[in-house]
Parts: structure tokens; sequence; C-alpha cells
């Protein structure tokens, strides 16, 4: 039976994990989905070795980019991204070849490209500096956006929360969050933005999928913004990891 599976720490819920098994049950596909919550990357060489069935993986916070200095080939892509969420694993008689690919682009700009207007959305902000950020900059940037990411801290090429006035919310009228901020169970939290600048052609993406609607969508829709969850983006990114472990 082949393996697939998700690495990360901590694990918790896992979407991966009810998606696959799901999609193996329904389309009879004799294989099974399993979490490998690793404390450090450095024990990624111990769960291929107990594990020879496995066909690939899918990586998650906080290793999307620790992960590389382990893989053998990374695509294009996640090259130019610098992080990496899926790997496929092939084995070639004693050696198992590690390729690195990112789907959380592909999931990102096919779920959030019909919510664009070229007259309206030119400029980005991108809330948030860890791996997902990377991938969430290289879609926009690919769908012609310009992008400044916000971070808590004084960082090179960022802005802080405190210098976003309600005129930089009207030119960057695009706002991702990439952070945790309003993920259950915390979810009476979101990040500190003028959301009294925000209307109709303010467009306010979270990666968060749980609660549906973030604080943060909330408070922007009730300025007339267009919101959407991250829901539709995972499920994009898991059907591309299913194509990335089977590419010919």
């Amino acid at each position: 039976m082949d393996k697939y599976g998700l690495i990360g720490y901590p694990l918790g819920h896992s979407f991966s994990i009810s998606y696959f098994n799901q999609k193996f049950q329904d389309e009879g596909i004799d294989a099974v989905y399993e979490n490998y919550e690793i404390p450090s990357i450095d024990a990624l060489p111990e769960v291929l070795g107990s594990n020879p069935e496995l066909k690939g993986l899918n990586v998650t916070i906080p290793y999307k980019e620790k992960v590389i200095p382990f893989l053998d080939s990374i695509s294009p892509e996640a090259r130019a991204i610098g992080a990496v969420n899926v790997i496929r694993i092939t084995h070639r008689g004693s050696k198992t070849e590690l390729k690195g690919y990112n789907s959380d682009v592909i999931g990102f700009t096919k779920s959030i490209e019909p919510m664009l207007d070229k007259k309206w959305h030119q400029k980005a902000l991108i809330l948030g500096t860890g791996g997902a950020s990377k991938a969430i900059d290289y879609g926009l940037r690919n769908l012609g956006l310009e992008t400044v990411f916000v971070s808590r801290y004084e960082r090179p090429n960022t802005i802080q929360y405190q210098n976003i006035t309600p005129e930089v919310v009207k030119e960057y009228n695009v706002i991702v969050n990439c952070t945790p901020v309003g993920m259950y169970p915390k979810t009476e939290f979101c990040p500190e933005l003028p959301y009294e600048a925000m209307d109709n052609h303010t467009i306010l993406y979270d990666l968060i999928y749980n609660p549906d609607e973030t604080l943060f969508m909330k408070r922007g829709a009730e300025y007339g913004a267009n919101v959407k969850n991250g829901l539709e983006m995972l499920l994009l990114q898991a059907f591309s990891s299913w194509e990335f472990w089977h590419e010919k």
C-alpha cells in the first residue's frame, strides 16, 4: 500500500489527512495518508527510512524553508519562492530521490484571480513574512500586482502595522493575511488595520479557514470589502499536490 503524509510541528487538526484519506476511499485508491509530527526537520530521514512505502509528503510550518537542504531537486517555482510544501519521493533501487514543489502559489492564484479587477486592484499588502507569505507574494506579482510585506518588527523591505494609514489601505486595497492571527481558538483577534478606510474595492483574503469567517474578514465586510477565506486555496493546493506526486 502506498503512503503519503504531512510533516510539520505541531500538527493538531490537519485538513490534508481527512481530505486525502476521503479521496482514497471514494476513488478506491490503495493508499493511506498519515501525519508525521516531527519536533525537528532533522528527523525527516528517519521518517523516510521507517516508511519505505512513502510516495509523497506535504510540508507545513515551520519546515517549508528548512526542508530545502534535504531535497535532491526543486522546481523553478519553488526555488523562486524559497519555500516547498510538496515533496515527491521516487525510489530508484537503494536510492531515494526527493523533489520539492510549491502548490500554495497555484492554489492561491487560482482562488484570488476571479476577485481581481485590473482597473482597481494594482497594489497589495501581505500580512506576515513566513514561508506562506513568499508564495503569496510570488502569486500576486505574477498576477501583475505590486506588493509590500507588513511585519510587526522592523525588517528590511517591510512596513509596520502602526504605519498603515487609511491612505495606505486605499492605495493597497488587496490585503492578504498570512499570519495565524484570528485562527481558532483565538478567534477574537484580528490584524490591526484601519478597517474604516475599506470599501467595496477592498479585497481581504485570509489564508485561515477555521473559523469560516475570521474577525479580519468580518470587520472588512462591515465596510463593504470583498472577503474570502483560505478553504478554496487549500482544496486547490491539495489537488495540485496529487498532480505533483504523479507527474510524469
